[in-house]
């Protein structure tokens, strides 16, 4: 018989550069014309159970969470991003198999006088229970 006790860290599932529309920013300008936002999510799940199975209902369908995310950002804008971060992390942490959530929302058109590529800000975010 095998131990099914978790040995180390949960498995992690990644979506990377969902790509999604927003309103957000503390400028006028920002709310009103809206801009690009780019959101990657790391998720800590136990995915044993469903490669066991080969069913998707024994997993995060990412599908579905991608849907969940894009309608979390395009939707109520905010000023900051560490709000809109929060907002994501709460979505992830929806499914009770998500252990924790790891997000980074990327604002490549922020509002800054000079030369930069991307602003990003990463949250890590356990379920209530963990903490």
């Amino acid at each position: 018989m095998t131990d099914q006790t978790p040995q180390g860290p949960p498995d992690e599932l990644a979506v990377h550069g969902i790509e999604c529309w927003g309103h957000h920013g503390v400028f006028e300008f920002e709310r009103r014309e809206g801009q690009t936002f780019v959101v990657d999510l790391v998720l800590g799940i136990d995915t044993r159970p469903a490669a066991a199975s080969d069913d998707l209902h024994d997993t995060v369908d990412y599908g579905s969470l991608v849907a969940a995310v894009r309608t979390a950002v395009e939707n109520d804008p905010v000023d900051l991003i560490e709000s809109l971060a929060q907002r994501i992390a709460d979505v992830c942490l929806l499914d009770e198999r998500v252990q924790w959530a790891r997000v980074t929302v990327h604002k490549p058109n922020a509002p800054i006088e000079g030369t930069f590529t991307d602003v990003t800000l990463t949250i890590t975010r356990r379920r209530e229970a963990d903490k």
